[in-house]
């Protein structure tokens, strides 16, 4: 990172979105290291006491709106008023229907000036909220790229970006767009939005790219299992790749989310999907991401109860030699074996998630091809 922005020496003179555009230019494709944390308030934050939201959690966002409509109602007073004007409340960070009504009860074209302004030069992330708050609560298209980009820090503007981006025009694409560049709690709130938008393009991306690895995905997965019509692209014949391997993801974490989101349990078409999966799994090449997954499905499927997996015992029997009989392929056990043995921390903590020796063991008839 560089000197000219280390936030110890600005703290708060250098704006969040400054912050957030200077971090986005050095890796235009990628997220924010460390979701940009800390940021450049984060002394300030330190060393105040927060507010803490009210125990009746129907007055949230309330005093925020307080403020709000006290401000609106001086015809002169600029948005530069209210840059610290939340240090003492507490601000949400999801959309909140006090502060949106607030912002209704407003002139629309104040409104828009007034979030665009607080979002553009908040040096506080408290104002940075309100003001994507006000934001969200229009639909203009020329603010998408303020939106995106103070987005870029989704840990704590995530929830409000991605809610602003849906409501508008172009909004699937802005979405997606973000969803690229976003991680940890970020993206469960962009991606959880994304699955709302509907749209060919937003179901083919999410059938391919959402799930990044993170433990936090478990959140999400089932929403983009049905979200994106997995059971229909997954039976088709010509399903791609990309399609295949993120379908091993999903359903590897589904497998075991439960507590976080939908389990395979809980989603209707798992039998279909399950099979559908395990036979395009024949026609691929074997890599260690493939084995893994297939492998996570296939020791869930033979440890939990079949009405855990969404299928009968039948069913589960039968999907489950499939998975095995790929699995003990030997070049499918040969690409296990030769990554497993080097060196990379991937393939050193690997070994954590399989229990390969089960496999071995497994009484089941998986040694030849299963018949169809």
């Amino acid at each position: 990172m560089s000197a000219a922005i280390e936030p110890g020496p600005l703290g708060p003179q250098i704006s969040l979105f400054d912050y957030a555009m200077h971090l986005h230019r050095q890796d235009p494709d990628s997220p924010l290291p460390r979701d940009g944390e800390p940021y450049p308030d984060d002394e300030l934050h330190r060393q105040q006491v927060q507010p803490h939201p009210p125990e009746d959690q129907r007055l949230k966002g309330a005093d925020v709106a307080r403020i709000l409509d006290s401000h609106f109602a001086k015809p002169d007073a600029p948005p530069s008023t209210l840059a610290d004007a939340f240090h003492d409340v507490y601000v949400p960070i999801h959309h909140n229907v006090h502060i949106a009504a607030a912002a209704l009860r407003a002139d629309r074209d104040r409104v828009q000036q007034t979030g665009r302004w607080l979002v553009r030069h908040s040096t506080d992330r408290c104002a940075g909220a309100v003001g994507l708050a006000l934001l969200a609560a229009g639909r203009a298209e020329e603010d998408i790229p303020l939106i995106q980009t103070i987005g870029l820090l989704s840990n704590r503007f995530g929830p409000l970006a991605a809610h602003a981006l849906r409501r508008r025009r172009g909004g699937s694409e802005a979405l997606q767009w973000l969803a690229e560049r976003v991680t940890g709690w970020g993206r469960v709130y962009v991606i959880e939005e994304l699955c709302l938008t509907g749209g060919r393009a937003a179901r083919s991306w999410l059938l391919r790219h959402a799930c990044d690895g993170d433990y936090l995905n478990g959140y999400f997965a089932g929403q983009i299992a049905t979200a994106a019509h997995l059971h229909e692209a997954i039976t088709r014949a010509d399903a791609d790749d990309d399609l295949v391997d993120h379908t091993g993801r999903l359903l590897a974490i589904m497998a075991d989310c439960s507590g976080m989101g939908m389990t395979l349990e809980h989603y209707p078409p798992a039998p279909t999907v399950l099979q559908a999966h395990a036979n395009h799994l024949r026609g691929q090449t074997p890599t260690l991401s493939r084995y893994i997954n297939t492998a996570v499905i296939a020791d869930h499927l033979a440890q939990k109860p079949p009405e855990q997996v969404g299928c009968t015992l039948e069913h589960r029997d039968r999907v489950l030699r499939h998975y095995l009989a790929v699995l003990n392929r030997e070049d499918w056990s040969e690409t296990a074996r030769t990554e497993l043995a080097s060196d990379s921390w991937f393939a050193r903590n690997v070994a954590a998630h399989l229990r390969l020796q089960a496999f071995t063991n497994a009484e089941t008839d998986a040694g030849t091809e299963p018949a169809e």
